[in-house]
């Protein structure tokens, strides 16, 4: 398995995004001005004069601001899809199954039992039933029943829970890397439920774990040229394609850390849709180093020595993720800090690299401006190393850890089970942030920060998290 060598997530801010947000802070400045000359003239008793040039460029100011502003797009609900018992894989028959392979030795199985005792899942994961087959089935005939059976469940829970039937979706996205099948993932779903002839439908493969944070970008995008519209989200991993036959460990940590799931969000920019929405979305972001050779081939699907397909995993991609973290969050802070935080940061910025240079340097502080947070959940290691490089506390990465522990790494699909267990736990009040983090190969950074619109109570009985939230945390891991 890769080493993970420890890398510096911490923000650094470049000068072209430190003059973006003086600029924020002088528009800013300019209606603070204006106002305040107003008041002044008001106080003074000036000639009309005065009042109808200050307040004509107030009015100016404001209306800019406005009216280039797209409407409000809400989260009306979500679903995650909680797969039959029959799919369950504790660690201990997965192990037993791997022995029971001809084409794994010894040392394959040692190393697999130690990636697996490592990861952070827990006994209650979930596999699809292609991979349980010995020798694991890997076909396309396989890979459909295993959509079937994430997919469908999930669109039907989430219809359900939001009272609206599938006619009523107007754009429809669905996110799976591994698996792009002839006719599309959103077809199969558009055929399976009838839905509009004119319907706006989208398969995204190839984007990896930040594929559902992508999604929800790509949502609110097509949604600023349609109004008053309704669209729905799929996001899951097809195991059934991506199962590893060889021998290289690099490629063999995939098999182990990938478990079955998948998640189901609707949202929508219809104004009256504020009432029963959960979260409004305040901010998306998306980044990538694919640019950059090294990091374009830390994670990379290809073929080994011996002909078998899998994804390897190079030893430098933690120090490749850090970089293309800290990327994501030096943009995404001059947007959301408050100017007090990043004030603090180009002052220490300013002493270590002319005053001090043993000076360090200012980590703002994310939690001044986001409440709940949910993380890639990767693995164990990764989500602490994030969590130490955003300041965050042990309650902080609890979901990610709780999640990674219950159902295991589902790729895209795991930050909406993370904002399930908040959900169940009654954490999410009214005006909270929440900052949902995608990390995938390409590498690729996707940020999505959601503020809370109502209370949001009883989600425990309803939820994936039902039969367990009691149980949940665990001190185990």
């Amino acid at each position: 398995m890769p080493k993970t060598s420890k890398t510096s997530i911490y923000p650094e801010f470049s000068i072209s995004q430190i003059y973006a947000s003086l600029t924020e802070v002088m528009k800013f400045t300019t209606v603070l001005i204006l106002f305040s000359l107003q008041t002044l003239f008001i106080i003074q008793k000036r000639d009309p004069i005065y009042h109808i040039l200050t307040t004509s460029c107030l009015l100016v100011a404001i209306s800019k601001h406005y009216v280039s502003r797209p409407s409000p797009v809400y989260l009306l609900d979500f679903s995650c899809l909680k797969p039959p018992n029959f799919c369950r894989a504790p660690l201990s028959t997965y192990i037993e199954h791997a022995q029971m392979l001809d084409f794994l030795d010894e040392k394959s199985v040692s190393f697999m039992s130690k990636v697996l005792a490592q990861s952070g899942q827990g006994e209650r994961t979930y596999i699809s039933p292609g991979i349980s087959f010995i020798p694991p089935e890997s076909s396309h005939r396989e890979a459909l029943k295993e959509v079937h059976l994430v997919l469908f469940p999930v669109v039907e829970d989430l219809l359900s829970k939001a009272g609206i039937s599938s006619s009523e979706i107007d754009i429809l996205i669905v996110n799976c890397s591994g698996f792009c099948p002839n006719p599309s993932l959103s077809s199969i779903v558009i055929n399976k439920f009838s839905m509009r002839e004119d319907i706006k439908s989208f398969t995204i493969s190839g984007m990896g774990c930040s594929a559902s944070a992508l999604a929800i970008d790509m949502a609110q995008n097509i949604l600023k040229t349609n109004k008053n519209s309704t669209a729905m989200i799929l996001s899951t991993e097809i195991l059934s394609t991506g199962w590893y036959r060889g021998k290289e460990q690099s490629m063999m940590v995939l098999n182990c850390v990938f478990r079955m799931g998948a998640a189901a969000i609707l949202v929508t920019n219809k104004r009256e849709a504020r009432r029963r929405a959960k979260y409004k979305l305040l901010y998306t972001l998306r980044t990538q180093r694919a640019f950059d050779d090294k990091a374009y081939h830390s994670a990379i699907r290809e073929e080994d020595a011996d002909g078998f397909t899998g994804v390897t995993l190079r030893r430098d991609l933690i120090e490749v993720a850090g970089d293309t973290l800290r990327s994501n969050i030096s943009i995404l802070g001059l947007k959301i800090l408050p100017y007090t935080e990043m004030l603090s940061y180009i002052a220490s910025l300013f002493k270590k690299y002319y005053i001090e240079k043993s000076t360090y340097i200012y980590v703002p502080n994310f939690k001044s401006v986001i409440k709940h947070f949910c993380l890639p959940a990767s693995g164990k290691s990764v989500i602490r190393e994030i969590g130490k490089g955003l300041r965050l506390e042990e309650m902080d990465l609890e979901p990610a850890l709780m999640t990674l522990h219950r159902f295991g790494n589902q790729s895209s699909s795991s930050l909406w089970y993370e904002l399930s267990y908040m959900e169940a736990k009654e954490r999410v009040n009214k005006g909270d942030k929440v900052w949902q983090i995608g990390m995938g190969s390409g590498p690729k950074c996707n940020s999505l920060i959601w503020e809370c619109i109502r209370p949001i109570i009883g989600e425990a009985q309803n939820g994936v998290w039902a039969d367990c939230i009691d149980q949940y945390p665990v001190s185990t891991i």
